[in-house]
């Protein structure tokens, strides 16, 4: 089965495809599809809701399975007005580059100490005009990890928050650790149980009522 990731990230694209390699999925992301992809403009108030505008948008456009992912970042101890939220990279009414991202979040680090921090995710799936699989479960939640006022050296595009993290274990920087360890495998768990579900409720779909309607969240 060939599904859509709604993204232009190349690094998520990555991370999605390492997480559901022994799936029988083959997953494409948005660049690879060779057209011009219109800018969706994500207006929920909830990872969830985000994820649900991209998904059917992208299916609108394209009109074949499709899923679509946001997160939202939340910190343990800091007043409200400091919880990024769904707009991880909107500070001040104004976009934040990578570079800027990690300044910012730098800044905070320095003035509050390390943070402790958990990226909330959600998913929508669209594979047809009347089927639609979404979840916000708790196990697609990612591992808390520390925010440090240090950045790290290395820096991946797309993930520019990757540079600050530490792991509370260790105390490591994610990106010293070992490869098979830098993934977060509860994340991981999480979206692979949510694809194994949808997977196995298309084909139950398929087989038992291939002329049937009807929502599934």
């Amino acid at each position: 089965m060939e599904l859509l990731y709604g993204t232009g990230n190349q690094a998520k694209l990555a991370l999605m495809r390492r997480a559901l390699a022994d799936l029988d999925l083959k997953i494409v992301g948005l660049k690879e599809l060779g057209v011009l992809v219109p800018e969706i403009v994500e207006t929920g108030d909830s990872p969830l809701e985000n994820a649900r505008i991209k998904a059917t948008a992208y299916y609108k456009l394209f009109h074949r399975p499709v899923f679509s992912c946001d997160s939202g970042l939340y910190f343990e101890g800091l007043p409200s007005d400091l919880q990024p939220g769904v707009h991880v990279r909107r500070v001040n009414g104004m976009q934040l580059g990578d570079d800027e991202m990690i300044a910012y979040y730098s800044g905070l680090a320095l003035r509050y100490g390390r943070i402790r921090a958990t990226y909330r995710n959600a998913i929508c799936f669209v594979s047809d005009e009347s089927h639609l699989y979404e979840s916000m479960a708790k196990q697609l939640s990612g591992k808390s990890f520390l925010l440090t006022s240090r950045p790290h050296s290395k820096r991946v595009k797309g993930f520019p928050l990757d540079s600050l993290s530490i792991d509370p274990k260790t105390g490591k920087y994610f990106y010293d650790l070992p490869m098979d360890q830098a993934d977060d495998p509860v994340w991981q768990s999480g979206i692979h149980q949510f694809f194994e579900s949808m997977v196995h409720r298309l084909t139950a779909r398929a087989n038992q009522h291939p002329d049937g309607k009807g929502t599934s969240r």
